[in-house]
């Protein structure tokens, strides 16, 4: 692996972070795990757990795609170097296919640079943390994306809501 090793000697209760919400309504916020290291993608889902979040950890980026097929994640969090498909080619597949959920890519390879230029070019950018990160930083990125996109979808019910009350005259809990 290159670039440092992260080691914590700490307990998993001592990682959660629970500045905000963990949950989105009813439920607890879906984070699907994408990572090819066993050890990073199953410590990264148990993390999360710990935090209350629900969690998959997958080992390749064709893992991940069935998963979604069955299992509709708020947060997908990407190594961008995995075999036969990489992190960035999976991120703009998820983009299309769970428009609502949010991305996280990561990695610790120079590689990764070159990929997201040529993302860019195609339209697209993405978040990214550099490996290794902390697992404390993972958590408040993921949760400051998360609740950015609450924040979005509720901006967005409210122009809705605005729109169907200038076309109808009638507010949307009257019907």
């Amino acid at each position: 692996m290159a670039g440092k090793t992260f080691h914590y000697s700490g307990s998993i209760k001592s990682l959660a972070f629970r500045e905000g919400p963990t949950t989105l309504g009813d439920r607890c916020y879906r984070v699907l795990i994408v990572d090819d290291e066993r050890t990073i993608a199953d410590t990264l889902s148990l993390i999360f757990s710990a935090s209350s979040y629900e969690t998959r950890a997958t080992y390749s980026a064709e893992q991940a795609l069935e998963t979604i097929a069955e299992w509709s994640p708020d947060l997908a969090i990407i190594d961008v170097v995995l075999p036969l498909m990489n992190g960035i080619d999976l991120a703009t597949l998820l983009t299309a296919r769970c428009p609502d959920c949010r991305l996280l890519l990561f990695s610790g390879q120079s590689l990764t640079a070159d990929l997201l230029a040529e993302a860019a070019t195609r339209g697209y950018a993405f978040d990214i943390l550099a490996k290794p990160v902390h697992p404390t930083v993972m958590l408040e990125t993921a949760l400051n994306l998360l609740v950015a996109n609450r924040g979005k979808h509720a901006q967005d019910a409210a122009t809705t809501e605005g729109l169907r009350l200038r076309e109808t005259g009638v507010p949307p809990e009257a019907k």
